[in-house]
């Protein structure tokens, strides 16, 4: 298990980039069999461009009554077992993962003329992989973990900064452990489509469904 981290820049400009993609478009023969490695094809080359926060992905969930929530998140982890994320297990999407697996992902690359959608199911890793990933993190953002109630009203930020200085010195003389209510949660996709975007709004779009064997590709309209 590997977390994100930043490669070699080769400095190419979006502008320029999203240009030359828009041109050359997206077709079954240039892509591969693989989503994976296909979404890793792209995520790099969105990595070469410095387009900010390019792991920042939109996450859709839907609450008991049907209702759906939605909201940015940052992927920390992908492979052949999905995309992996990190949050408060209280947190209000949380809870609606625990109530309806089922969920949706876009990573929006729009200055690149770029998006990849995904629907699939969620589930909680592993605690080990959680406290593997909690270890990497800043110790103020571990700090930040303990410290905030996710989706809760609260009445002030002073109280939340008051808390933040109580977990500073409860933790003051060691390491600063995994909450236990706090962790990761695996995106096991069932379809993902890669959209390039075209001249004339003749966008090129395709997209991945599982099946018994693999993967099946088919091109949609725009």
């Amino acid at each position: 298990m590997a977390f994100l981290t930043s490669p070699a820049q080769t400095n190419a400009d979006p502008a320029e980039f999203r240009a030359q993609a828009m041109a050359a478009g997206l077709d079954l023969a240039g892509l591969d069999p693989d989503p994976f490695v296909q979404f890793e094809h792209w995520y790099r080359q969105t990595i070469d461009t410095k387009l900010p926060e390019p792991n920042a992905m939109s996450l859709a969930t839907v609450d008991a009554d049907g209702q759906p929530s939605l909201r940015t998140v940052l992927l920390k982890l992908y492979d052949a077992r999905g995309f992996v994320f990190f949050t408060n297990y209280h947190s209000r999407k949380a809870r609606q993962i625990d109530g309806n697996d089922r969920v949706a992902l876009l990573f929006p690359w729009v200055a690149l003329a770029r998006q990849v959608k995904v629907l699939g199911h969620a589930s909680r890793i592993p605690t080990a992989e959680s406290l593997k990933y909690f270890s990497t993190r800043p110790r103020g953002s571990q700090i930040g973990a303990w410290s905030s109630p996710q989706s809760q009203v609260i009445t002030s930020r002073s109280l939340l900064e008051q808390q933040v200085e109580k977990i500073k010195r409860k933790f003051a003389n060691g390491d600063v452990p995994l909450p236990d209510f706090w962790g990761g949660y695996r995106i096991v996709p069932d379809s993902i489509e890669f959209w390039q975007g075209r001249d004339s709004r003749l966008h090129d779009r395709f997209r991945y469904t599982r099946n018994n064997d693999g993967w099946h590709i088919e091109r949609l309209a725009p």
